[in-house]
């Protein structure tokens, strides 16, 4: 009967995800707003009955299927980028200022602030680290009203110019996998102890090494590829001249594992292999094929997440939730990463406003889109695992809040927000 009921669930998800974005195109409310409610509606039922929905019972599952969604839409959100960037360039690395800006600044800021918030609400070092470092990425997914459509191909070499957009989708792009030292910090806390026990440890192996790793295991396999694909002497191997692109699939599953075996952070692996791949003839139709078979996966996928989601929210995964929880949540949402995204992208005193790649409405906008997702569940399912002490039910309870408020809130304010900083925005979205 359970395998039954899920193919039920997984056809109602799947069907919803497709014809649901079309929908709703005209309206101020996402899919994700709308799965994740259906969800909460089938958990007021009898009908999730069976299904494995407790977090502690099921985390390995829910660490793995959390785990698939990230690499998907990393994939994704690295081949939609049109912007380059070079590693001996520093004209590329200077667009890239102000995602930057919000990766060094913004994102330590956050998970320090929360992890203060979370101490002083009586929660242990460890796991108050833990909250921080979990809740800190932003989602490469249900921020898509808030991000670039996919990558802009033809006759010549496009740059993405939507600053606020750009921004958007390049952080959530990095900081899955930038979030992860912070994790171990809470994981070796929690299972070594002191600070001095492990801290060059942390600062050579987790915070360096193994970022390195990522970043080089994702630009040699993308580079390999791209030139498989678009150069090989073999006709056969140049899947690009016959528009194969299943290779999307073979490059994120290719590139995340080659980083995790080397030891380095696959999340990064993914994005850089993107990145790199989408470098070579960078105006070939061929990367948005990729793009599309990647964008729709990631959406089916996202979607059931959420549609599993709503469904456990009714079935008790906010049980341990209390006002601790609720504050935190929305402190994070409405107060701290909005503050943390205003001053990472304040503009650098003596240069003025003008020289800042954002208008201050587009820096507002930028610091307040920070939608929290899947990332959170991975990350805390994955510590989880590491030691019970960081396995709590009330983690879960207000990561799931959060996620959920985070989905209503940003869902609700992105194309009123988006058309107000951008008008030619509404226009498109109500010809």
């Amino acid at each position: 009967m359970t395998a039954d009921l899920a193919y039920v669930v997984i056809g109602a998800s799947l069907l919803l995800a497709i014809v649901l974005p079309d929908l709703l195109n005209r309206w101020a409310i996402s899919a994700p707003m709308v799965l994740v409610g259906v969800g909460m509606l089938i958990g007021l039922t009898p009908l999730p009955d069976g299904l494995p929905l407790d977090p502690q019972t099921n985390r390995v599952a829910i660490e793995h299927a959390s785990e698939l969604v990230i690499i998907v839409a990393l994939m994704g959100v690295g081949l939609a980028l049109d912007r380059p960037l070079e590693l001996r360039d520093p004209r590329t690395w200077r667009r890239w200022s102000s995602t930057w800006r919000l990766l060094a600044i913004g994102m330590p800021i956050t998970i320090a602030a929360i992890a203060l918030l979370g101490w002083a609400a009586g929660l242990a070092p460890a796991v108050a680290i833990l909250l921080g470092a979990a809740l800190a990425p932003t989602d490469p997914v249900l921020a898509s009203d808030v991000q670039v459509a996919g990558p802009q191909t033809g006759d010549h070499e496009v740059d993405e110019r939507d600053e606020l957009r750009f921004t958007l989708t390049s952080e959530a792009g990095l900081n899955d996998g930038l979030a992860f030292p912070f994790v171990y910090v809470a994981i070796l806390l929690a299972t070594e102890g002191a600070v001095s026990n492990w801290a060059l440890e942390w600062v050579g192996f987790y915070l360096v090494a193994k970022i390195v790793i990522g970043v080089l295991a994702g630009l040699v396999v993308g580079k390999v590829l791209a030139y498989i694909a678009f150069r090989s002497s073999s006709r056969s191997l140049r899947v690009a001249e016959r528009g194969e692109s299943l290779l999307a699939l073979a490059a994120l599953i290719g590139s995340y594992g080659v980083g995790e075996v080397l030891g380095g952070y696959g999340f990064l692996s993914v994005f850089v292999c993107a990145m790199a791949f989408r470098s070579a003839e960078r105006s070939h139709d061929y990367h948005a094929a990729m793009h599309e078979v990647a964008e729709r996966l990631e959406r089916l996928l996202t979607l059931f997440v959420l549609l599993i989601l709503g469904i456990a929210l009714t079935r008790g995964l906010l049980e341990a939730l209390d006002w601790r929880g609720i504050a935190i949540g929305l402190a994070l949402i409405l107060v701290v990463r909005p503050a943390a995204g205003i001053l990472a992208l304040a503009p650098w005193p003596g240069r003025g406003e003008r020289r800042s790649p954002l208008t201050r409405h587009q820096r507002w906008a930028t610091a307040f889109f920070g939608v929290r997702g899947v990332g959170s569940v991975y990350y805390l399912a994955y510590a989880a695992g590491q030691d019970e002490a960081l396995a709590q039910d009330w983690l879960w309870s207000t990561v799931a809040f959060t996620i959920v408020a985070s989905v209503l809130i940003h869902g609700v304010l992105a194309t009123p927000v988006m058309a107000r900083v951008d008008p030619a925005e509404g226009r498109r979205r109500h010809p």
